[in-house]
């Protein structure tokens, strides 16, 4: 197969989701796959998810992402029903909540990425306007993309359009990515810059906890604003010490680069100054 038709069905959003589309082509060069992107939009319930499941094949993919909050949902849950039917190879991009869904998306052969740091927003109206959920939402890209977490995403979504390429049936990701998974993948050469990004990513993945208890689990808004406050505040310390984190590696001339080629193929590089290969 020459061309590989990747449908990516957004429901909700997650920090995994607006650039999924362009992590895997981010120079819009590569010949290998052609990309389309369904979305629910904001919300992702199962009345929303069930009209877009019958679009997914207009497209005729032949691999389909599935990138959403809690996987476990009633929405997410629905397209995967509905891709198992007709055995489209599926995986679930999800947050650490989405951990509830692992079973059923093995039963259901299908595989997963879980992304412990991909934290739930502070959605309390009291707290959360435009403006707001926008600078959270840059924050978590960039904790997810200085750390590694994207890194991995790619990586296991391009050894699975390899195998669909060479007309062989892909071993699907399973994979929980924690601390020690992403920062591996990052491929950080300094020491202080692997201690900074470890220290971002295990910052985000407490703003989910701190933001689960002020928008479920407390109904004063005396103290839920707080609470969600000081999680968008963690946010932001977390997406500074990534930044650090990524400086150091600069300031050594170190940076893992591993941009695709045309073709699909994955080089790097580590000095700024070189071809990457």
């Amino acid at each position: 197969m020459s061309v590989v038709r990747v449908c990516i069905v957004k429901l909700g959003n997650i920090g995994s989701a607006p650039l999924l589309e362009l992590l895997l082509d981010e120079r819009a060069d590569r010949s290998d796959i052609d990309v389309r992107v369904i979305s629910s939009g904001a919300k992702l319930n199962p009345e929303q998810a069930e009209d877009i499941a019958e679009k997914v094949f207009d497209f005729k993919p032949d691999l389909v992402l599935v990138v959403s909050p809690n996987a476990a949902l009633p929405g997410p849950s629905k397209i995967r029903e509905v891709m198992a039917k007709a055995g489209v190879p599926t995986i679930v991009v999800t947050d650490a909540p989405g951990k509830r869904a692992k079973d059923d998306i093995e039963g259901k052969g299908q595989g997963y990425i879980v992304v412990n740091a991909d934290a739930m927003i502070g959605a309390r109206r009291e707290f959360l306007d435009p403006v707001e959920m926008a600078i959270f939402n840059a924050d978590v890209i960039k904790v997810l993309a200085i750390t590694g977490a994207f890194t991995v995403i790619c990586r296991e979504i391009d050894k699975v359009i390899e195998a669909i390429k060479k007309g062989v049936t892909p071993e699907l990701p399973r994979i929980v990515v924690d601390k020690n998974v992403a920062v591996e993948a990052a491929g950080f050469n300094n020491p202080y810059a692997k201690a900074k990004a470890i220290a971002a990513y295990e910052a985000a993945s407490k703003v989910a906890e701190l933001n689960v208890e002020g928008c479920f689990k407390i109904s004063d808004f005396e103290k839920y604003i707080p609470i969600v406050a000081a999680a968008h505040e963690l946010m932001r310390q977390a997406a500074l010490l990534a930044d650090e984190a990524r400086e150091l590696e600069k300031s050594g001339d170190t940076v893992l680069r591993m941009p695709h080629k045309k073709s699909g193929e994955l080089v790097s590089k580590r000095k700024l100054m070189e071809k990457p290969s």
